[in-house]
């Protein structure tokens, strides 16, 4: 290791973690697009003036998180990170991001406390009008948007949600944490994204996207729906079962 990278590492901020963020960035940013040659291990040896360790070790991180391809002499290569999301499971966004090796980050949009319409009571399957909580939020892997969020609290159900602005935690892991679900229900389809949709996601409008609507109830009362939009070319589903017995 030289002299500089060694004082890198004592300052607290190692080559290794500048590596994985510079080239982090280029990707998210769009500065590198999908198939775009990384510089060779030698050139970013020279270019940090660090060890080929720590350049290999930088590497095969973002090959783990999905964001590069190794190719066996032909160097490393720019893919479009892709997210595998269980579709029985009640996950929390976070997890899903920070497992690519990307920084996390949540934005509520917009929130309004309100009287259910009929849309909301077909929703929720709510048999008579009430108060919910309506959410629109997005979550960002890096500084690229993730996932788009639009959520109906029956506030019946979970009267606290009525009063939490939702600034600094995500609705998910706030109900999972306080409102113990019994039973849900997924459904998934795929859209073209509208005008809406494709600025929260900082995509074309009319790009595929992957829908994920799940609704919960507790005891047998409607506690949320909520509707996740993600870039199709970004994310997969995935289910693992096995056959029933008898």
């Amino acid at each position: 290791m030289s002299m500089i990278e060694t004082a890198a590492v004592e300052g607290g901020g190692s080559l290794h973690q500048r590596i994985l963020s510079d080239i982090s960035e280029k990707i998210l940013s769009g500065v590198w697009a999908p198939g775009f040659r990384i510089p060779f291990e030698h050139e970013l040896t020279a270019e940090y003036n660090c060890s080929r360790m720590t350049v290999n070790k930088a590497l095969s991180q973002l090959a783990k998180a999905g964001l590069i391809e190794r190719r066996r002499r032909s160097g490393s290569f720019v893919r479009q990170p892709q997210s595998q999301a269980a579709v029985l499971e009640i996950h929390d966004i976070r997890i899903e991001v920070e497992a690519l090796g990307l920084a996390y980050r949540y934005e509520r949009v917009t929130r309004q406390k309100r009287r259910s319409s009929a849309e909301d009571r077909g929703l929720l399957e709510l048999g008579a009008a009430g108060q919910v909580l309506a959410l629109e939020c997005r979550h960002f892997a890096g500084k690229r948007p993730f996932a788009h969020e639009q959520r109906l609290i029956n506030l019946a159900a979970v009267a606290g949600a009525g009063e939490e602005e939702f600034l600094d935690i995500a609705p998910g892991p706030w109900l999972i944490g306080r409102v113990p679900w019994s039973e849900a229900e997924h459904r998934i389809r795929a859209v073209a994204a509208d005008r809406h949709i494709a600025e929260a996601l900082d995509i074309a409008t009319g790009a595929p996207c992957l829908v994920v609507e799940r609704r919960t109830w507790s005891a047998e009362h409607p506690v949320t729906q909520v509707r996740f939009t993600y870039a199709a070319e970004s994310h997969t589903l995935v289910a693992r079962f096995r056959p029933s017995q008898g």
